[in-house]
């Protein structure tokens, strides 16, 4: 049987993690072993990552809400706004609420009111 030299495939597989890797600082991004411990990390981290950001949009966007409630109304807060929304069966979710806020207070001051009133 013949041998087969196999180092092409190995370098072709090296290489391409490599790739991956660089943008790593030091022998994280040019020893090998390193580099494989190294894709491993950051794939784990933008995994768990992509979860908490959205954990900390939604947190962005209740603190909008809530800073414009509360300079309109003195005694109204997110959490009555909220339940107040759910009772009048209106689809508006925080991100829509958020970019509201933000680019028209007064729209949000209307709702808000409108929904106290009814």
């Amino acid at each position: 049987m013949t041998r087969i030299k196999r180092g092409s495939i190995a370098r072709r597989r090296r290489a391409k993690t490599r790739l991956f890797a660089s943008g790593a600082r030091g022998a994280h991004s040019r020893l090998t072993r390193l580099i494989a411990q190294q894709t491993i990390r950051a794939l784990a981290s933008a995994h768990r990552d992509r979860d908490k950001k959205k954990r900390y949009f939604r947190r962005l966007w209740i603190t909008r809400i809530n800073g414009v409630i509360r300079q309109n109304v003195v005694s109204y807060s997110y959490s009555q706004l909220i339940t107040n929304l759910h009772k009048e069966q209106l689809l508006l979710n925080r991100k829509m609420l958020a970019q509201i806020a933000i680019s028209n207070r007064n729209c949000l001051s209307m709702i808000s009111s409108a929904i106290l009133m009814g």
